[in-house]
């Protein structure tokens, strides 16, 4: 019977895929909007004793991050790991050894807005101390987890439009990406992509409306950074997801909590059938 069929094969199918879910990851590395106390009054200065002023930016943080994606992708029964610090304290979706300016440590926002004071510098010193408290601890526990994984999914929020700092200034955006690689460097085995793409149209039809209905691979983005790293010393098949946020809020306007319950019941149903195919498709052979 066909990957999420109709019928009792297709039921029992999802039930035993429900069931083995300790053998699937989930990271969730950008939901959070706080910043170490040190990192803060680096950004703010003297402003972040001003709790107005202090509240205002932390709430602009958190927007500028992947809002809400802990609630959309924790699924129970899984495995999860979600960052506790903000994408601008570091980014743990980024090599260690990225030094651009929205590398693993940013200096500016999406919108390139100057995240820290005129003038400031950060030093290779601070930044590497800064990894270390932060980007290293976050890679000890995916790969902790990865034994006895069969899958590993990364979950992304993205803007409606390419914002300044992205590869697609301007342009509309899909409702859901897949990040699945490349040709020559697959993080999830190529003979998958298709069936993988139809299963998540199909377990996310239920939200796909208006303008947001394309489920797209590798648009805007080709690569997730953690999984092209993990899958590659591992062996563990692994993709990143982006869920466009006009699916649960217009930007920088009002959540709907009902969006949230809908994107998180559709991502555990395609989480199921993502996990039941892996385990048909041969998994990719470790590189380092």
């Amino acid at each position: 019977m066909a990957l999420g069929e109709k019928g009792a094969g297709g039921r029992e199918g999802r039930h035993n895929a429900r069931m083995a879910r300790d053998e699937l990851l989930i990271l969730a590395p950008h939901p959070s909007g706080q910043l170490p106390a040190d990192v803060l009054i680096e950004m703010l200065g003297e402003d972040a004793f001003d709790t107005q002023k202090r509240e205002a930016f932390v709430r602009h943080v958190f927007f500028q991050g992947d809002p809400y994606t802990d609630l959309i992708y924790a699924v129970p029964g899984a495995r999860f790991l979600q960052a506790p610090w903000s994408r601008f304290a570091a980014d743990l979706n980024r090599d260690r050894t990225d030094t651009e300016d929205n590398g693993v440590v940013k200096v500016m926002d999406f919108a390139r807005t100057p995240l820290y004071p005129p003038g400031h510098r950060l030093t290779p010193e601070a930044k590497e101390r800064r990894l270390r408290r932060i980007w290293d601890p976050f890679d000890a526990q995916v790969r902790a987890e990865l034994p006895g994984t069969r899958l590993m999914i990364v979950g992304h929020s993205m803007a409606e439009s390419g914002p300044a700092l992205g590869p697609d200034q301007g342009a509309p955006r899909p409702a859901l990406t897949l990040m699945l690689g490349t040709e020559r460097e697959p993080t999830f085995p190529r003979e998958g992509w298709d069936a993988l793409r139809s299963a998540c149209e199909r377990a996310f039809a239920p939200v796909l409306t208006g303008r947001h209905q394309r489920v797209a691979v590798g648009d805007p983005w080709t690569t997730d950074t953690l999984s092209l790293h993990h899958s590659a010393h591992s062996g563990v098949p692994a993709f990143g997801l982006e869920i466009n946020v006009g699916l649960y809020y217009a930007e920088w306007s009002v959540l709907r909590d009902e969006a949230l319950r809908e994107l998180n019941a559709c991502f555990a149903e395609f989480a199921d059938r993502a996990l039941e195919l892996v385990r048909g498709l041969p998994a990719p052979v470790p590189q380092r």
